[in-house]
């Protein structure tokens, strides 16, 4: 019986009909035990194979058509989720806040883990749901019991506190402002009187103290209470009292409570607050649930690491509000970057939001593991052979790939990855799609900046193509418009990207004028980078019109593109890409990744420590002929190429003041720094 229902399954799969299923319904009898037995295990394996055969994941639209013509003006587009051109403001209806959000958390996890941290060597500890929301109400009353109306600062490294504090302004209709080290003692002092700020919620004595000279100065005439994480010294205390500020630790008296729905604001780059209200943030939150609700849904099981700085809405809006509104899990780094991979093991997460320049040193270290031709060679089989199943929708760890290949790779980052995030920067296509095989779960590609409340393009799931970064989210319009100068115009589907929507920023604090360079009178943020529309409907950016320079001949120079494809040479961990209207040519600054560079050098006959070979002149010239092979490969024009470097043994990072807190290169700093080396550069050229 089971297995004239299978024969019939089969034919029903096959297109039998009519005479052709009676013709091998006939031929049962005929066959002896030992086939019928055969065909019943085969039936068995059958069924089997399609019980547990993996199945593609469904894409939420057709991917050939992932964004729609606005108005039949294919320059100006919207997500082809929705059914009008009307954007999406709420998923929810009754969330509309961030407060709102928590809340939600709240309700949903059963009081269940909210915040986790760690000590060194030791499991995470976790703060649930109903304790978050406690310790907010008690600080925020305490806030308002202080004179606070508006504006609060929060001025330390991610940490459960850092939530507390921001969730505690919310609970009491207060605008959170984000401080951070390197930001600078000038734009500080800037942002504290521009907020007219008089309380700063510190992690430690040594960030207070920072601001308490300022205070001593008379530099921040209106702060007028310190609110500290860790305990503080009684000298310090004493100190606070001269000057008439009041020193606390976590110690607030008890006011009545309430939410509202008042704007907080990042401080992007130089010193201007933008404005970002709760209604921006809840559009873009929703937006992306929406993009993901088809075939990753959010859960009470789902847990992300906290490590990039809460300082800036990328963090803040992908990882720590999306997870929140689903009472799901945050644990948070130690706050030691050398330690981060060793906090990704014992947290295991599920969700990893990530910046190219993690990506792309997971990259280099799964390379720079090979120690044979043959594992070589495995490899490179298996991570096509998992492509392959990308290309038909399939994402998943356990293939027999998974198993003989990628284990020790997917088991570095916690084994329990479902999905990652890597948006701030671009990423070479060939690192997305390698990560992707090996990794086994879905990695997503957005865009955006502060101003749009973190994104505006978000890559769909099932959409396995690199290249680009993924359609207009559904709370966004994108559109292109020209630029003459560079030879970009909209009706090439090319141009200067601009953006409107619920998503979209108030403006700059107290900043008329900024806020008029940024926002035209139709509401359109214009973002300085330039985009280009795929037949698919998605968006690559393929020029910056924010760093540009021009060279002697007339020639434009985009140098963060060209510092991206450098960023694919095996030697090279950093590069800064300069150069002038006064020279014909563009030159850089190269740190090498230490971890390859000494192996890489001995390879080609030069030996010696890490410091001696970065010294070295012939080094150099290895590094820059295969830095130039990297630049030919990926269609570098001549002018674009560098005709000279220098080799620095010490990393930029947001310590020496070389990186903003999103890894992006400070380049004005960088050219400050490095400015003998360039003049030696330039003289030497000269010769």
């Amino acid at each position: 019986m089971q297995l004239q229902e299978w024969l019939r399954s089969l034919c029903s799969h096959a297109g039998l009909k009519g005479s052709e299923a009676e013709e091998l319904w006939s031929l049962l009898p005929s066959l002896s035990t030992s086939s019928l037995l055969g065909l019943g295990a085969l039936a068995s394996l059958t069924v089997y194979w399609l019980l547990t055969r993996p199945q593609p994941v469904r894409p939420p639209c057709d991917l050939q058509a992932q964004s729609v013509a606005v108005g039949g003006d294919p320059s100006c587009r919207r997500s082809a989720l929705l059914k009008d051109d009307n954007l999406l403001e709420f998923y929810y209806d009754d969330i509309r806040t961030v407060y709102e959000m928590f809340q939600r958390g709240l309700r949903i996890s059963g009081d269940g883990p909210c915040l986790g941290y760690r000590k060194p060597g030791q499991p995470y500890e976790w703060i649930s749901y109903s304790e978050v929301a406690q310790q907010a109400q008690w600080m925020g009353s305490g806030m308002i019991a202080k004179g606070c109306q508006q504006f609060v600062g929060v001025y330390s490294p991610n940490r459960p506190e850092w939530v507390i504090s921001e969730m505690a302004c919310y609970t009491y209709s207060m605008a959170l402002v984000p401080l951070y080290d390197t930001l600078g003692t000038e734009a500080m002092v800037h942002i504290l009187n521009l907020a007219e700020m008089s309380l700063v919620v510190c992690d430690r004595e040594e960030r207070a103290a920072l601001l308490l000279e300022c205070k001593e100065k008379g530099m921040t005439p209106k702060v007028s209470c310190l609110v500290l994480f860790n305990d503080f010294s009684q000298a310090f205390g004493e100190r606070a009292k001269k000057c008439e500020v009041d020193v606390l630790y976590r110690e607030f008296l008890f006011c009545c409570a309430g939410h509202g729905n008042n704007f907080l604001f990042i401080y992007p780059g130089k010193p201007k607050g933008a404005m970002i209200t709760h209604g921006n943030i809840a559009s873009n939150t929703s937006s992306v649930i929406k993009i993901l609700e088809v075939c990753l849904h959010f859960h009470l099981l789902d847990v992300s690491i906290s490590y990039l700085p809460l300082a800036h809405m990328f963090e803040r809006m992908i990882q720590v509000l999306t997870m929140y509104c689903y009472g799901a899990r945050v644990g948070f780094f130690q706050g030691d970057v050398s330690l981060l991979m060793d906090d990704i093991k014992t947290l295991k997460p599920t969700l990893f939001p990530v910046v190219p320049r993690i990506l792309n040193r997971i990259y280099d270290k799964i390379l720079g593991s090979v120690t044979s031709p043959l594992q070589g060679a495995l490899l490179h089989y298996a991570v096509g052979r998992k492509q392959a199943e990308l290309c038909r929708g399939i994402v998943r760890n356990n293939s027999l790939w998974d198993k003989l290949v990628f284990k020790k790779i997917q088991a570095s980052l916690g084994g329990n990855l479902r999905f990652a995030l890597t948006a701030s920067a671009p990423i070479s296509c060939t690192v997305l799609s390698f990560l992707r095989a090996t990794m086994g779960c879905m990695i997503c590609e957005g865009y955006g900046q502060t101003e749009c409340t973190g994104g505006c393009t978000f890559s769909l799931i099932g959409d396995s193509s690199t290249g680009h970064v993924g359609a207009p989210l559904p709370c966004a319009m994108v559109k292109v418009v020209d630029i003459p100068d560079m030879n970009y115009f909209a009706k090439n589907g090319e141009g200067e990207i601009c953006i409107r929507g619920p998503s979209v920023f108030k403006g700059y604090l107290k900043d008329p004028e900024r806020t008029a360079e940024a926002l035209d009178s139709d509401g359109w943020l214009h973002t300085g980078d330039v985009g280009q529309w795929l037949p698919n409907g998605t968006l690559r950016i393929i020029d910056r019109k924010k760093h540009i320079f021009k060279l002697c001949q007339g020639e434009y120079v985009a140098p963060e593109k060209i510092e991206n494809v450098y960023m694919r040479s095996v030697p090279v961990l950093q590069v800064f890409v300069h150069g002038d209207s006064l020279q014909s040519y563009v030159v850089g600054i190269v740190v090498p990744d230490r971890e390859v560079f000494v192996e890489w050098a001995k390879e080609r006959a030069f030996v010696g420590s890490y410091q001696e070979l970065c010294h070295n002149p012939d080094v150099k010239n290895a590094v820059l002929e295969d830095m130039r092979a990297v630049g030919k490969e990926a269609g570098l024009k001549s002018f674009e190429q560098v005709k000279e470097l220098y080799l620095h043994p010490e990393m930029f990072s947001i310590a020496n003041g070389l990186l903003t807190p999103t890894l992006k290169s400070r380049r004005a700093d960088i050219r400050r720094v490095f400015q003998e080396q360039l003049a030696n550069i330039e003289i030497k050229m000269a010769e």
